[in-house]
């Protein structure tokens, strides 16, 4: 976060200097007031630029094995060009290659999630899919593993056969 204030600060100083020298090619005739106003165009088009880079930046980092499994689009009031173009400000990944499948069940696979989101620290939480069942639970010490066709308790959340996390680690 630190870079990127810099950067936008840097951004505004060469916005500024671009105006400074078309007052200079114009002989001083063009207005004063356009020095803050490149300057200020300027760093909003970087942190624009920013937000709407930032997934594909953040994603392009990841390690090979984790696989994005959901993104969430945001819109705002503030940034009214949201509304016509939603920014993708969060997402979700699992580390497929990873994924541990249950010696009692090998229905049953453990996966790191990672949740990811602007401008904070990526947090990392173990998941428990039930690939036969389409449900998953978050991984505790107290968590009972199911017999292979066993139903499941209300600890467990149904999931739709087709969602994304269940493709990603069950079909790999």
């Amino acid at each position: 976060m630190l870079w990127e204030l810099i950067a936008t600060v840097v951004a505004g100083l060469g916005g500024a200097g671009i105006a400074l020298i078309l007052r200079n090619i114009s002989a001083n005739k063009a207005p004063r007031w356009l020095i803050p106003v490149f300057a200020g165009a300027t760093m909003l088009g970087f942190q624009i630029h920013s937000e709407y880079t930032w997934f594909e930046h953040q994603a392009s980092l990841l390690p090979s094995g984790v696989v994005v499994v959901k993104t969430v689009q945001e819109q705002a009031a503030w940034r009214p060009w949201s509304y016509l173009y939603p920014q993708t400000l969060r997402f979700i990944a699992a580390d497929v290659n990873n994924a541990a499948e249950n010696q009692l069940n090998n229905q049953i696979m453990l996966v790191d999630l990672y949740f990811f989101q602007r401008r904070a620290t990526a947090r990392r939480v173990p998941v428990v899919l039930h690939c036969q069942q389409h449900a998953r639970t978050e991984f505790s010490e107290q968590l009972a593993v199911p017999a292979a066709d066993a139903p499941l308790n209300s600890d467990w959340q149904k999931l739709s056969a087709d969602d994304p996390l269940l493709t990603a680690v069950c079909n790999s």
